[in-house]
Parts: C-alpha cells; sequence; structure tokens
C-alpha cells in the first residue's frame, strides 16, 4: 500500500499534464482516512495533502492502491466506477476531464 506522500509525488509528476484541469479535485482514501488535494485552478496544478474538509469541485473516494493504480495507468477509471472501487462526489464531468488527463502519457 503507497503511502500519501508516495501518491503526492506520483501526481505531481504529471503536474504539467494537469495544469489545464481548471478544478479542485479532493482525492479522499478509504483505507488510511486520508486526503489529497489537486488544485488545477491556478497556473500550475498544485498537489497536497489535505484534511478531508476542503471545498472542492468533485470528491473522489477510493483505496490507495487503487489510487496508485489509476495514477500509474494501470486502472481504468471508467472500469474503477462501475466495479465500486471508485466513488464520485460532485461532478462527473470534472471525473472524466481529470481521467483524460491522466490517459495522455
Amino acid at each position: 500500500m503507497p503511502d500519501t506522500e508516495t501518491l503526492i509525488g506520483q501526481m505531481r509528476a504529471k503536474g504539467p499534464g494537469l495544469r489545464s484541469l481548471g478544478y479542485r479535485i479532493r482525492f479522499d482514501l478509504t483505507d488510511t482516512e486520508e486526503s489529497i488535494l489537486l488544485d488545477g485552478t491556478g497556473g500550475q496544478a498544485s498537489v497536497e495533502a489535505a484534511t478531508g474538509t476542503e471545498e472542492a469541485d468533485t470528491v473522489l473516494s477510493l483505496s490507495s492502491d487503487n489510487l496508485a493504480k489509476l495514477i500509474g495507468g494501470r486502472l481504468s477509471p471508467m472500469l474503477a466506477f462501475t466495479t465500486g472501487k471508485l466513488k464520485v462526489e460532485g461532478s462527473k464531468g470534472v471525473a472524466m476531464k481529470l481521467a483524460s488527463l491522466l490517459d495522455e502519457d
């Protein structure tokens, strides 16, 4: 199970591709009770540890293992959603935009 700092590092590595996101997405990790906030509203995407109460356009709830797989391209966002491994609160369109940006590698 990857720790939060490892996941943040992996997301920061995707930073250049996430600049055009234009939204705030919070990832609530179901297995560690921790959160990560991806803020793509500035000229540069920022990824930081969060408390789980920050405002976000979309909140994605999933395990840290599944988040690592999503970031690494080893788990399809649609498959994760349809199998219940990923829960989306808020705008599903924002989640889809994030999925397409993660797939651009």
